[in-house]
């Protein structure tokens, strides 16, 4: 399936910001397990470029891995050669977005404004990640966008967790980011991936 038709779909990304290395196995199988098709590592993570290979290796075929926090043609290049099949950013870059339109990559880069919205689409993105969502107010934010906006592709990203996803959906975000509500990096150090089980699980019924 095309990339933006699967994660309208699946409507769920997560993110993974400093992850503890040692693990990610046992968070692979969590992924596994719940179904999680979409999951990025933030490149300003320790060793990103490794995160990236191994959940690729671990988890090839069933949840496609991407970089996040891509601010530059040299990190989206080196991003791909690990095995990321997409790019999210925190805003537009337009290098970033040359790069994948030259390899074929989808992107996800950040906005805010209407403007800023606009432009991104304009200028290529396979979705408009609305960052940070919750602090711009919320899902009646994402509402107000899609009066003006109704075919842009929007990408809900701050402060998603269970509770509020399927407002975001109503209000007509096309799918959902996620990182610390799950994905803290105490937790993952500690094992507490009963705690992300149910969590991801919640995420997918709200969903």
């Amino acid at each position: 399936m095309e990339f933006l038709a699967s994660l309208r779909a699946e409507r769920l990304l997560g993110i993974l910001r400093d992850a503890p290395a040692a693990s990610l196995p046992d968070l692979a199988m969590v992924v596994r397990e719940v179904g999680l098709r979409f999951l990025e590592v933030a490149m300003n993570t320790p060793d990103a470029l490794a995160q990236i290979s191994a959940l690729r290796a671990h988890l090839d075929g069933i949840c496609l891995i991407g970089a996040g926090t891509v601010l530059g043609a040299s990190q989206a290049r080196d991003a791909v050669a690990a095995g990321a099949t997409f790019l999210v950013s925190p805003c537009f870059s337009k290098p970033v977005q040359d790069f994948a339109d030259e390899h074929g990559i989808p992107t996800l880069p950040g906005a805010l404004t209407p403007s800023e919205v606009w432009n991104a689409h304009r200028d290529g993105a396979t979705i408009v990640k609305i960052f940070p969502a919750k602090s711009a107010g919320g899902p009646s934010y994402i509402k107000e966008l899609r009066g003006p906006f109704k075919s842009v592709p929007l990408l809900a990203c701050g402060g998603v967790n269970a509770e509020n996803a399927s407002e975001y959906i109503l209000a007509g975000a096309d799918a959902l980011a996620f990182g610390g509500s799950v994905f803290a990096p105490s937790r993952l150090a500690r094992g507490d991936f009963d705690a992300i089980r149910t969590d991801l699980a919640a995420l997918r019924k709200a969903c």
